[in-house]
């Protein structure tokens, strides 16, 4: 266990799970939609649907949506701001099957049309996980320089010409993990790297044939 894990991070709000937990999954989906959010369902489950309010969850989640960080101060003042900048967003509480307490379902579309459907959970100390990424199954942190790589298909030479890439550039692969809808159908790719990765490279991966899309979350930068 890190010492950050027992201490907790610098952030604003009474709680880490439903605050700067909730901050980190709204920035986490801003990054995997690809563009600023315009339109936002937001549905919390258990521990957050029962105390989301006064905890400041809701407000927590559509900052991070905002691209506001945990330690922000502005974050209690996030639905002004989100109207002041065009993110509209309704709240609602629901059921999901399994679900950590602490979790939600975000439904985005974005300025140009972008749409994500993710399920995060909050794990505490700032910590997240998300466990679905538009219908796909995934279990991944963000906590590293993590790639995430969508593909049309689950078709072989997919993850050789993406390792290869990592590969020439001297990227280090720290973990590897392959999520698919079903047999030969739409798949995501989550690579935790040992190593920080260029804008560049990114685009090329992103152009490769056969990717959907390519979000890298950097570790410096959550």
């Amino acid at each position: 266990m890190k010492l950050f894990d027992i201490i907790g991070p610098v952030m604003i709000g009474p709680s880490s799970s439903h605050t700067a937990g909730a901050v980190k999954i709204g920035l986490v989906a801003r990054k995997l939609l690809g563009e600023k959010p315009e339109k936002a369902d937001i549905k919390l489950h258990g521990s957050f649907a029962m105390t989301g309010a006064g905890h400041g969850t809701d407000r927590a989640i559509v900052a991070g949506l905002l691209g506001i960080r945990p330690d922000d101060e502005r974050i209690p003042d996030s639905f002004t701001i989100a109207r002041k900048e065009g993110l509209s967003f309704d709240i609602d509480t629901t059921h999901i099957p399994n679900a950590h307490p602490n979790s939600t379902l975000l439904s985005l579309e974005g300025e140009h049309g972008k749409k994500l459907e993710i399920i995060a959970s909050s794990l505490g100390g700032g910590r997240i996980l998300v466990s679905r990424i538009d219908g796909i199954t995934t279990n991944f942190s963000g906590d590293e320089n993590t790639l995430i790589v969508h593909t049309h298909y689950d078709r072989p030479g997919h993850v050789a010409l993406v390792t290869a890439a990592l590969a020439k550039h001297g990227i280090n692969i720290a973990t590897m993990q392959l999520y698919r809808r079903s047999k030969g159908g739409q798949a995501v790719m989550v690579i935790e790297c040992d190593d920080p990765i260029l804008p560049g490279l990114v685009e090329k991966l992103s152009q490769m044939e056969g990717i959907l899309k390519v979000t890298y979350l950097n570790q410096e930068k959550k």
